[in-house]
């Protein structure tokens, strides 16, 4: 008996592990449910996310973005309402859902604003096959009538009436410039991230086509045609 060991001989007087604090299966469950969403919105956004890295990190070969890259991106306020030329009202938030090419004029439309009317509809014509997920945008910054004489040309423009004030909150021109002198590139998402030069023309607006097929080329993954919008 000298040679045995006490816990041989008396049973093991430790508390057992006991029954479970009341509340933590659901706190676990809990924690368990927010990881999976998380989960599932970093599966969701992956494609967003790589075809983003891919144009503005690696940019193969070197290529250097014509376009100033707005960083960070400004969202748009979604909530204002425009205008369309027959009356109606309707949300900015409206237009998420595609690429936009924006440009931003009184309705008057001076000399700066027919040329940048014209080159938006080149630009977008450009893009062939996948030009319908870009869409042309004008919104004039006022209430006077357009000019007849351009009216026909817009037909597949988006043309909708906007404040001022709340444009000169979302949007900025360059140092020097007026608003309404450069091309506003919107993403699906309804982020401003890209600003053209003022005032393109000829090899500049070569460039900003190439930038609007690579922007066009990285998104193809997530970003498909389809968004209904209603003409003005």
């Amino acid at each position: 008996m000298f040679g045995s060991n006490s816990s041989d001989v008396y049973p093991s007087m430790a508390p057992g592990p006991g029954p479970e604090p009341a509340g933590r299966p659901a706190r676990r469950s809990r924690r368990m449910g927010r990881w999976q969403l998380l989960g599932l919105l970093l599966v969701c956004a992956a494609p967003v996310l790589a075809s983003y890295f891919t144009y503005y990190v690696i940019r193969p070969e070197g290529r250097r973005n014509f376009g100033q890259l707005v960083e960070p991106q400004r969202p748009m306020p979604a909530q204002a309402l425009l205008t369309t030329l027959d009356g109606r009202q309707q949300p900015l938030g409206e237009l998420r859902g595609q690429w936009l090419l924006v440009s931003v004029a009184s309705g008057a439309c001076d000399a700066d604003c027919r040329d940048n009317l014209y080159l938006q509809r080149q630009l977008r014509e450009g893009m062939g096959r996948e030009k319908e997920r870009m869409d042309w945008v004008w919104l004039v910054t006022d209430d006077a009538a357009l000019p007849v004489d351009i009216t026909a040309g817009l037909s597949q423009a988006t043309v909708l009436r906007a404040d001022g004030a709340m444009l000169e909150s979302w949007l900025a021109p360059e140092a020097g410039h007026a608003l309404s002198e450069h091309l506003y590139v919107v993403d699906p998402g309804g982020n401003w991230m890209m600003r053209f030069p003022a005032r393109l023309e000829g090899a500049g607006a070569a460039q900003a086509r190439r930038d609007l097929e690579r922007l066009l080329r990285a998104s193809s993954s997530w970003d498909q045609a389809g968004r209904t919008k209603e003409q003005p």
